[in-house]
């Protein structure tokens, strides 16, 4: 299934939906394939330790050998937010 990153935005719900019974989507912008969401296998969620699973699901950062941190890293970025 394709969507829009608009479509994304109006109807997450129905989205998040597809993907749990087992579409893979994906999301494009100005009309190229920018994001994919693909379904979760829940089997493995359940047997998984939370820690590990929250590692899984923010692995971004984890290939980053520079950052020793990451919370106090993301912290030091949203300082500039403030006013």
């Amino acid at each position: 299934m394709q969507i829009t990153a608009k479509e994304l935005r109006i109807q997450p719900g129905k989205i998040i939906s597809q993907a749990e019974s087992g579409q893979e989507i994906t999301i494009t912008y100005r009309g190229k394939p920018r994001a994919k969401i693909v379904p979760l296998n829940l089997r493995q969620v359940r047997d998984t330790d939370p820690e590990e699973l929250k590692d899984e699901l923010f692995g971004i950062w984890k290939d980053r050998k520079d950052i020793k941190n990451v919370d106090q890293y993301v912290r030091n970025l949203r300082k500039g937010r403030k006013l």
